[in-house]
């Protein structure tokens, strides 16, 4: 029988809002003819930043947004990138796809659109091919409101007042595309620039150090003994599937869709043990474990430039973030802010477009549902779940996570990965009262669904009327291949 218990009396963590971030790189359409599409553009935008898109963000409440890259970043030299346009360098992007870039869109205008967006920064500095100075004045550039060179250099490019920048990232990937780094050679990097990397006023910075590539506990255990104390967190980077090798995101079989969710479950593994070292070296979670790349990734779309790593978002791309959203919020003691990979038109993403046209994916209707774990309290969950069975392996049916919030109701979000069968679930609420329950449900009649620019409302949330409540039990029937969200008073 499949039951959850949520311990409604016994949460004490909050689940940040930062868990749900995003990620945008200088890489494919995302950036360009994506967010940004120029003042002359005939589509609506301010200031050159697509209006349909930041509708759509502002929708989810996206909480903050990492930019440049990625590994954009560690090429990325941000003095090109401000002052008048037509004075901006133009450079070659060599990670992705050897396209010219213009340099339009720079520090001002991505700060312009975290404006528009009601959304925190979060910036990427170059370690890999940047300078400690560099890097530095920089953030003196962002964030100090003093007399200096960079203060007045900002002041005579438009902006008066310092942003305040708290999030930044201290090179990217490392290990690989930001340097090819020895984890002992980037610890001594990072203490070096770290210490440059200064706050100003009251704006204290938010130190982020490249963490590992998936299993790579090596490289965790280097950094938290030689750069721990220095930190406030560590980034962790897992894709479900590395592209290139990989099949395009549609159309699939039920092989492909198991061994793409039993890859999405195993983000647990990875957290679980990262933070068991964290833990030797700082046992009281003074430092964050941030998973600020993660996601599918596929090959890409027929017809598409290679590079641009452009793909189709399907009813499976939602249950595998919906099971990554939960063991966020069931981990959110150690796990403090992530960003799935990318905002729009690259991997993951939140939303499509095609010229005037936009759609919202079935991954950005997850987050829509999820937002409500924002900033709550999380509440312990004991589930108990039969298996989906493939073959002769086998994951979890169910996946769930519960939390509380300001107005005290309870929220719980589940999982179930079986393509082909409906669950009974029984939910019980320890330690207050239930009388009501309602909910949405994301679900559809083939696992490869999808929203296209011609039925863009293919694969979308529906109310849920499968959960009644009974002398304080909640009986649930939940379709197959489903996400869920229920809300209890």
């Amino acid at each position: 029988m499949n039951k959850i218990v949520l311990n409604a009396d016994l949460g004490k963590h909050e689940i940040s809002k930062h868990l749900y971030g995003h990620f945008s790189e200088h890489l494919g359409r995302c950036i360009y003819d994506g967010f940004w599409v120029g003042e002359d553009s005939s589509i609506p935008n301010t200031r050159g930043i697509r209006n349909d898109i930041v509708q759509a963000l502002r929708a989810i409440s996206i909480p903050n947004l990492r930019w440049p890259g990625g590994c954009f970043a560690d090429e990325y030299h941000w003095m090109d990138g401000i002052g008048p346009k037509e004075n901006r360098p133009s450079m070659i992007n060599t990670h992705w796809g050897g396209v010219t870039e213009n340099n339009h869109f720079g520090t001002h205008e991505f700060l312009d659109l975290c404006e528009q967006l009601g959304c925190e920064p979060y910036i990427c500095g170059n370690v890999g091919s940047g300078t400690v100075r560099e890097m530095s004045q920089w953030i003196e550039y962002l964030n100090s409101d003093g007399r200096s060179p960079m203060v007045d250099l900002r002041r005579k490019n438009g902006r008066d007042k310092a942003w305040g920048v708290r999030f930044w990232g201290v090179g990217n990937e490392s290990w690989g595309c930001g340097g090819w780094m020895r984890p002992e050679f980037y610890a001594d990097q990072y203490r070096r620039f770290a210490c440059y990397c200064r706050s100003y006023g009251e704006n204290v910075l938010y130190k982020v150090a490249c963490g590992p590539s998936g299993a790579d506990y090596k490289w965790t255990d280097v950094l938290m003994k030689r750069a721990g104390d220095r930190m406030n967190a560590l980034a962790l980077h897992y894709y479900t599937e590395i592209g290139g090798t990989a099949p395009p995101a549609t159309p699939f079989d039920e092989d492909a869709w198991f061994r793409l969710l039993k890859n999405a479950l195993l983000m647990e593994e990875l957290i679980v043990r990262h933070s068991a070292i964290m833990d030797r070296y700082d046992p009281d979670k003074n430092t964050a474990l941030v998973v600020d790349e993660w996601g599918t990734w596929h090959g890409v779309e027929e017809g598409t430039n290679p590079r641009f790593l452009y793909q189709q978002n399907t009813l499976r791309d939602a249950l595998a973030a919906g099971l990554t959203l939960n063991i966020f919020n069931r981990y959110c003691e150690r796990v403090r802010m992530c960003n799935i990979a990318q905002t729009v038109n690259v991997l993951q993403a939140m939303i499509l477009t095609e010229g005037e046209k936009m759609l919202l994916t079935p991954t950005y209707h997850v987050f829509d549902m999820y937002k409500v774990h924002h900033d709550a309290t999380m509440v312990p969950v004991d589930l108990t779940t039969a298996d989906y069975v493939y073959g002769e392996d086998s994951i979890p049916a169910l996946s769930a996570s519960a939390s509380r919030d300001k107005q005290d109701k309870l929220h719980l979000t589940v999982c179930h990965t079986d393509p082909a069968n409906d669950a009974d679930v029984e939910i019980e609420v320890r330690g207050r009262g239930v009388s009501t329950v309602a909910g949405r449900v994301l679900t559809a009649g083939d696992m490869t669904a999808h929203n296209t620019f011609d039925n863009a409302a293919n694969v979308k949330p529906e109310a849920f009327d499968g959960a009644a409540v009974n002398q304080g039990t909640i009986k649930a029937r939940l379709p197959s291949k489903s996400v869920i969200v229920l809300e209890m008073t």
